[in-house]
């Protein structure tokens, strides 16, 4: 019997099907973008790998109430405003006075949450005044295709935080009606958030939940490593930010871990940037010396017992 011989053909976009596929996801090529199913079937976990500003695009994602910030765009014939959340969570809006708006906190239609938004920045730049976006629509696998690809990747940004949500209206104009009974129940469901400023310190909130204020600080750095750095400070007693305040635990998000820290709500938001900076000063120290000095046995219990008090938001 003659022997197969199996004919390989090169991919269209001439990326090897072997290698790491190029949205970031760790998977081969061949079975995530390149497999049958395109982008629509693979889960991309960590969608906004690449962008300087990833760790304040996934804060407005996850726990920002209400934020917008211009989008650093290459050549857009518009200006674009990335917002935490839209009225009714809408995709993206054009606001009676001409400004696009595009929204991150909303209902994603595939796996990958930068294709998502990408989708939502094309159909903002040609829309048109009082147009909204309720969902983006199936991917058509249209090019530039995520929002890596529409961006300037080393811009980093400076979200803009609101007290409520009126930036939905344009400025003088009064909302009436349902319109105005939508502002109210967002405004009510607002949390008390502000951006804890110091050097060093990014993507860091303070955020008042009631009972007490937290700190949430999103981590650009790989999970393993900074949960080394974390379990070195622990064991030192260098984890809290000072009095009033203890390490409350982790939750994962778009493939970052996000620190969490208990904190004495009676004191203003502003009155934690010089312990924030202080913790980031030491974090920085710990995770540089990982490459010189193991974890030792006190360290590693401790990094066990941080990995146990981690939950997971997708």
């Amino acid at each position: 019997m003659a022997k197969r011989t199996a004919v390989k053909s090169k991919p269209a976009d001439g990326i090897n099907p072997r290698q790491p596929c190029p949205c970031g996801s760790g998977k081969r090529y061949k079975a995530c973008h390149g497999g049958a199913g395109g982008a629509a079937d693979v889960i991309v976990a960590r969608p906004f790998q690449g962008l300087a500003a990833e760790t304040e695009l996934i804060a407005l994602r996850e726990f920002v109430p209400s934020a917008t910030v211009r989008l650093p765009l290459q050549d857009a014939p518009r200006e674009v405003v990335l917002a935490s959340v839209l009225p009714m969570a809408a995709a993206a809006l054009i606001r009676a006075d001409g400004t696009a708006f595009v929204g991150l906190q909303v209902q994603t239609r595939s796996g990958d949450l930068s294709r998502d938004l990408a989708r939502a920045v094309r159909w903002a730049l040609t829309a048109e005044t009082g147009d909204a976006l309720p969902v983006v629509g199936p991917d058509d696998g249209a090019e530039p295709g995520r929002l890596q690809d529409l961006l300037d990747v080393d811009a980093v940004v400076e979200p803009e935080l609101h007290t409520d949500f009126a930036w939905w209206m344009p400025p003088d104009d009064e909302p009436t009606g349902d319109v105005a009974l939508s502002l109210e129940r967002a405004n009510a469901a607002i949390l008390p958030t502000e951006r804890v400023a110091a050097p060093g310190v990014r993507a860091a909130y303070w955020v008042d939940a009631g009972d007490k204020a937290h700190l949430r600080w999103v981590r650009p750095e790989p999970e393993e490593q900074l949960l080394a750095a974390l379990a070195r400070l622990s064991v030192r007693g260098e984890l809290d930010l000072g009095e009033g305040s203890r390490y409350a635990g982790s939750f994962r998000a778009h493939g970052l871990l996000v620190p969490v820290w208990d904190l004495d709500r009676e004191l203003h938001s502003s009155e934690w940037a010089g312990p924030a900076e202080a913790l980031g000063k030491r974090l920085q120290e710990a995770l540089s010396s990982l490459d010189a000095e193991q974890l030792t046995e006190a360290e590693r219990r401790a990094r066990d017992g941080l990995r146990g008090r981690q939950i997971t938001l997708r």
